[in-house]
């Protein structure tokens, strides 16, 4: 195929150029206002904290960045996501090229990725999974390195990348059991490297505001990943039900991927060993981290919602190429790249359609509006600026963002001592009923 006999680099460059800019555009153009978690992690970074009811505090860390950079510029924060998943797909791709002579492998398993709509259709929405995705990689990248060149700069990078992904979302633990089982398989091989522990200085560094935070607040974030699962309310069934789910979800999200995968024509590899370490550790970091999913599903009969599986495939694309690579055959490969361009094209259409061919998504709630209303009936009693408001992230939070004087969300039980403030009663007085029901209670304070 000519596509693959030009340079690798420009060919990756050009993809997740291309990438960005698709997705960065098609919800800019078709979105009326941004989805739920982008507004979430606004209202948590214009009152930033250490941690936040739900989560850790980086997706609000760098909501807040690009708000001071860009203010309320909708496409930014699609950008901004995008930036978080193309910049995981390089960082793959450079890991790649420590498994493959040929980069034509390490160029598939990047285009492979493509398959899996966590890392297309599910992207616009910048959230606390998204953020977990440049770290997820840049954790595995660096314990690669680290076990295979035991330098102390790739251990203390081991330990920040792993500290920043924690700070994304507790779920990032799952990666790091599975890096520390692929390093219980080294000392088994040899002998226990103290220099790792080296890792664990900048990760508790990094990590202990945090630490001190959650204890501060009632380890609130935890108790709301259980409710999130639903945990405390099951049956014996739930125990059998919930895990065949998880499972079953994970086939249909993989189909496209499968569907691509086969059309490399592969045959399965016939000899593994067990001191193949490249193997052994791709195994670890891509279905260790699945299977602690699935035990959690089974042993605490919960639900595991599909979008927190956005990281856990990243190194998949690598996993299988590693495989089936001496058996893939490039001169049949019109097929696979076929397959690829009709899915890269496909999923931002069909985003497209549903965006502009729905009317009652949250997309479409009219936060510009309601900020300008909210606005002009302050400027009519009050000569202050509007500092905080406060009500739920999604409530709230769209009035922090598009208020041009960026008032500070407060939550939903604080309240300020101000004589000037404004709630939606005040606001809405008329249809006062209606108005709760479509956008839901808020109160704005000066300063």
């Amino acid at each position: 195929m000519k596509v693959l006999k030009k340079d690798f680099n420009k060919i990756i460059i050009l993809f997740l150029f291309t990438h960005l800019i698709i997705w960065t555009v098609i919800p800019s153009v078709s979105n009326n206002n941004l989805p739920l978690d982008v507004i979430e992690a606004l209202a948590w970074g214009s009152n930033l904290d250490w941690g936040f009811s739900k989560h850790p505090p980086l997706s609000g860390f760098f909501a807040q960045i690009f708000y001071i950079i860009f203010g309320s510029q909708d496409w930014a924060y699609y950008f901004l996501s995008q930036i978080f998943v193309v910049s995981s797909f390089f960082i793959i791709y450079i890991f790649s090229r420590d498994f493959f002579k040929d980069q034509k492998y390490s160029l598939i398993s990047i285009l492979l990725l493509e398959g899996i709509y966590f890392y297309n259709f599910t992207t616009p929405e910048f959230n606390v999974n998204i953020v977990q995705l440049p770290f997820w990689s840049l954790t595995v990248l660096y314990s690669w390195r680290a076990f295979k060149n035991n330098k102390n700069i790739d251990w203390i990078l081991v330990g920040i990348f792993a500290a920043l992904g924690m700070l994304s979302k507790y779920l990032f633990i799952y990666l790091l059991i599975a890096v520390d089982i692929f390093f219980l398989y080294i000392i088994f091989l040899k002998k226990i490297n103290y220099r790792s522990f080296i890792s664990l200085i900048p990760f508790f560094l990094i990590l202990s505001p945090h630490l001190v935070w959650l204890v501060d607040n009632n380890y609130s974030p935890i108790s709301y990943a259980f409710q999130r699962t639903g945990a405390g309310d099951q049956n014996i069934m739930d125990h059998l039900a919930y895990p065949l789910i998880f499972l079953g979800k994970q086939i249909v999200i993989f189909i496209p991927f499968l569907l691509m995968f086969l059309f490399l024509k592969p045959k399965f590899k016939n000899k593994f060993s067990i001191k193949d370490k490249k193997l052994i550790f791709l195994l670890a970091v891509n279905i260790i981290p699945l299977i602690l999913m699935f035990l959690t599903s089974m042993i605490m009969g919960t639900k595991i919602r599909t979008m927190w599986m956005t990281p856990f495939y990243l190194f998949f694309g690598v996993l299988v190429i590693y495989v089936y690579q001496i058996k893939i055959n490039f001169n049949k490969l019109n097929k696979f790249i076929t397959t690829f361009f009709i899915l890269f094209l496909l999923s931002p259409t069909i985003y497209l359609y549903v965006s502009v061919s729905q009317k009652d998504k949250r997309t479409d709630y009219p936060g510009k509006e309601i900020s300008k209303k909210v606005q002009e009936n302050w400027n009519k009693k009050f000569t202050t600026k509007i500092a905080y408001v406060s009500g739920d992230e999604w409530v709230a939070g769209n009035l922090s963002y598009h208020l041009k004087s960026r008032p500070k969300w407060i939550g939903t039980k604080k309240k300020m001592e101000t004589k000037d403030q404004l709630s939606i009663v005040d606001i809405y007085e008329n249809n006062i009923s209606e108005a709760l029901s479509k956008i839901g209670y808020f109160k704005v304070y000066g300063e």
